[in-house]
C-alpha cells in the first residue's frame, strides 16, 4: 500500500473518530482528554528518542511523568474550577524541580545546561503546549469551539498537501526546513481552513454571533500556526537526523509527526477565540 493511500485512510477514519470523540461531553470531554494525555506521553517519548540520539537528557521516565502531569493536572484543575494560571504555576513547579534534581543528583555538570534545556524542551512542547487543548473543554460551547480548532488544523494540513502535490511543484524550496514544502500548499490550505470554519457561522449562527472577519483572522492566524508547528518539528528532526519520529501511525510516520502542528496551533487558537469571538 503507497504512503499516499495510508495517509487518505488515516485521514478519512483519523479525523471522524477524533471529532466524535469531542461530541462526548461527560466529565469536560473525559475520553478526549484521556486521548490527550496518551498522545502527549508517546509524542513525548519519540522526542526524546529523537534528541537523546545526539544530547544528554534526564531518564525517560522523568520526562515521561513530568509531560504526562501537565495534561493530568491542567483536566483535574478544570474539574476543580481553577484558573489556568494553576497549570501555568505547575509548569514552573516542574523547571524548578528539574533544576534541582540536577544539582543533588549529578557530581559532574559538564552536560547540566544542554541536559536541563532539552529536557525542558520535550516536557514544554509535548506537555504544556497540549493544556491548551485539554483548556478548551472549559469553554462554553466545547463541542462546537474544539471541533472549530480541530477543523481548521486538519483542513489546513490536508489541503496544503493536495494543493502541493497537485498544483506547488514550481514554489517548493522556499522553507529550508522542509523543501518539499510548496507556497501553493501553504496558501491552498489557509484558504481552505479558513473557509471551512466559516462554515460553523453558517450552521451555527447562535454560537458564532460574531462578524465573519472575526472567523477569518482567527482562521488564518490558527491555519499559520499549524503550518508553523508542522514546520517546527521539521527542524527538530532534521536537528537530529531522522525522516520521521516514529513509524505509529500509518502514512504519516510517528505520533509527534501527527499532533505537530495541534502543539503550536493550540494556544495561537485559544487565546485568539478568548479575544475574537468569546
Amino acid at each position: 500500500m503507497s504512503k499516499t493511500l495510508k495517509r487518505l485512510l488515516t485521514f478519512f477514519i483519523g479525523v471522524p473518530l477524533v471529532l466524535s470523540l469531542v461530541y462526548v461531553n461527560f466529565m469536560y470531554h473525559l475520553p478526549l482528554q484521556i486521548v490527550i494525555g496518551i498522545f502527549a506521553v508517546l509524542g513525548a517519548s519519540e522526542f526524546h528518542d529523537m534528541l537523546s540520539q545526539k544530547y544528554k537528557l534526564f531518564s525517560k521516565e522523568i520526562v515521561l511523568i513530568l509531560v504526562a502531569l501537565l495534561p493530568f493536572s491542567s483536566y483535574i484543575f478544570t474539574l476543580a474550577g481553577l484558573s489556568f494560571d494553576v497549570t501555568q504555576w505547575f509548569f514552573v513547579f516542574e523547571i524548578i524541580f528539574l533544576m534541582a534534581f540536577e544539582c543533588f543528583s549529578q557530581k559532574s555538570f559538564e552536560q547540566s545546561s544542554s541536559k536541563i534545556a532539552f529536557s525542558l524542551l520535550i516536557v514544554f512542547y509535548t506537555g504544556f503546549l497540549l493544556t491548551f487543548l485539554s483548556r478548551m473543554a472549559l469553554l462554553e460551547n466545547s463541542r462546537y469551539v474544539i471541533s472549530l480548532f480541530l477543523v481548521y488544523v486538519f483542513m489546513c494540513d490536508s489541503f496544503a498537501w493536495f494543493f502541493g502535490i497537485l498544483f506547488g511543484k514550481g514554489t517548493r524550496g522556499v522553507v529550508a526546513a522542509s523543501p518539499n514544502k510548496s507556497v501553493v500548499g501553504f496558501a491552498g490550505g489557509i484558504v481552505c481552513a479558513t473557509g471551512c470554519g466559516l462554515l460553523f457561522k453558517v450552521f451555527f449562527p447562535s454560537i458564532f454571533d460574531v462578524p465573519y472577519l472575526n472567523l477569518i483572522i482567527l482562521g488564518i492566524f490558527t491555519s499559520l500556526a499549524g503550518i508553523s508547528g508542522d514546520l517546527v518539528e521539521s527542524v527538530f528532526k532534521r536537528s537530529c537526523e531522522v525522516k520521521d519520529s516514529g513509524n505509529l501511525i500509518p502514512g504519516r510516520g510517528g505520533v509527534l509527526d501527527s499532533i505537530d502542528s495541534i502543539l503550536v496551533a493550540g494556544p495561537i487558537f485559544y487565546i485568539g477565540y478568548n479575544f475574537l469571538i468569546k
